[in-house]
This record gives C-alpha cells, structure tokens and sequence, in this order.
C-alpha cells in the first residue's frame, strides 16, 4: 500500500536494474508457450517436481519441516497426517492445486487471502482470521539476543490496510502506473510489512505471488518451483525485504531492494 503510493506519486524511481529484469522477462514469456508444446512429458515430470519442491520448500522457509519418506505420499496421497507440520505441508498442496487448476477463476481479494490462510493452517482456532493480537517481527541471534526487526501493523488496523492494499493494487493494474510485475512485487512487499496474520504470513505471500503471476499469463510457477528458488536465496530474501521495510509506516522507504529480489 505504501509502496503503490509512491509508485502514484514518484514513477521516476524505477530504477535501470528493474528494467532489465522486466527485458528479460518479456522475453522469457514471449518462449513460454513454445515450451509447452515442444515438451509436454518433460513438462508433466517437471509439474509433479514443482509441486513437491513448493510445498516442501514454502514450509521449511518457516521453520515447519517433514519427514523426508513422507513427502511423496503426503504431497500425492490422501494419508492419515501424523502432526501439525504435515497438515500444513499438506494444506500448503491443496492452496497450490487450487491455484493451478481454478486460476481463472480465483479473484485477488480479502476472501481469497483468507482462505488460502485456512488452506495452509488447517482447523487451528485463527485459520483464516486476522490477527488479534500485535505480531512484531522478532530476530533472534545464535548468542539469545533479540531484536524487533520490523514492527508490524497494529491488529486494529489490519483490516483497513489489507482493504486499502488490494483497493490500490487494482487502481495500479487498471490505470497501469508501472509495470505489472513490479506492481505484484510492490503487492508482496506491503502484504509482508502489513503482516495480516499471526503466523503464515510468508507462505501466503508466496501463494498471492504464484497467482498474480499466473494472472500476468506467467505460468513457470507451476514448472519450477518459485518457493524453491527463495529458500535456496533465503538470506538473500530476508536482506532485501528488511532493506525495503525500513521507513515503511512513514513512506520513507526504498522498496527497489525487494522488488528487484522478486523480479
């Protein structure tokens, strides 16, 4: 939301790096549908690879982990899940399979966000509610330091900026401030700082990312596993989007940092 007003107010800060990254963008999607029809068994083995390295990698991003001898049965079977983080995992493949099969059919709003919460958190008491309760972002240090590293938007807010954030995110597509993929990296930045959920808020970010891309006609996310690439570029990710967050509640942040990261 803050990011997108300063793209309304300030369009001349995007900068050269971004629009390389959008060159080589353009150009990948200009192949894309050549690739789906010159390797369609390649592509079939690639979208069961994909589809165990997002929900897998998503979840491990978060600390939430499986065994490794249950990962094909809980990705591809309906088996009795042992425990918490195999409902998660499990629930993270089901928001995945939706977006893949119903992407057209999926509107960006707050309903959606909120059930791809659920999907991911399953039948815990706040699946699929705003927090209730202040969730800052706590960093802690291998010596048991801690420190706030960024301080999220107050619960009595959350539902004002997640209407104001999908409301500009609309107004930006439509009236086409910047380019659209910087507009969903913008979206993702703000959804990240806003922090609308206790817990979860990483791997539903990731999701609203695979279907913005899917919605731009940009299908890799179902080939190769978006997910996968952030959590082998995790320091990379948590860098960036600590640089960008710096200054957001006053506008005085640089968001050029994560958008690229994303881009």
């Amino acid at each position: 939301m803050k990011t997108m007003q300063l793209f309304a107010n300030k369009p001349e800060l995007i900068p050269a790096l971004s629009a390389w990254y959008l060159a080589d963008l353009g150009e990948a999607l200009g192949k894309q549908e050549l690739f789906i029809k010159q390797s369609p068994q390649k592509l079939k083995v690639l979208r069961e690879h994909a589809l165990i390295e997002s929900a897998i990698s998503s979840s491990r991003i978060e600390g939430v982990e499986i065994e490794k001898s249950r990962v094909a049965t809980i990705i591809f079977g309906k088996p009795l899940l042992k425990n918490r983080s195999e409902e998660e995992v499990s629930g993270y493949r089901d928001a995945l399979n939706l977006i893949h099969t119903k992407k057209k059919q999926i509107s960006l709003n707050e309903e959606t966000i909120k059930e791809f919460h659920h999907l991911i958190k399953g039948d815990i008491w706040d699946s699929g509610k705003y927090k209730g309760k202040s969730s800052d972002i706590i960093q802690t240090y291998p010596d048991g330091n801690v420190r706030i590293r960024f301080k999220t938007v107050s619960p009595d807010n959350v539902g004002l900026y997640m209407n104001q954030l999908i409301t500009l995110n609309n107004q930006c597509l439509q009236e086409q401030w910047v380019h659209p993929l910087i507009s969903i990296a913008a979206f993702n930045l703000d959804f990240l700082c806003i922090h609308p959920f206790r817990d979860g808020n990483g791997r539903v970010s990731r999701l609203l990312l695979l279907l913005q891309c899917y919605r731009l006609g940009y299908e890799v996310g179902r080939y190769i596993s978006i997910e996968l690439l952030i959590k082998e570029n995790k320091e990379r990710y948590y860098e960036t989007l600590e640089m960008s967050s710096k200054g957001w509640h006053e506008d005085k942040h640089n968001p050029w940092h994560y958008i690229n990261f994303v881009l």
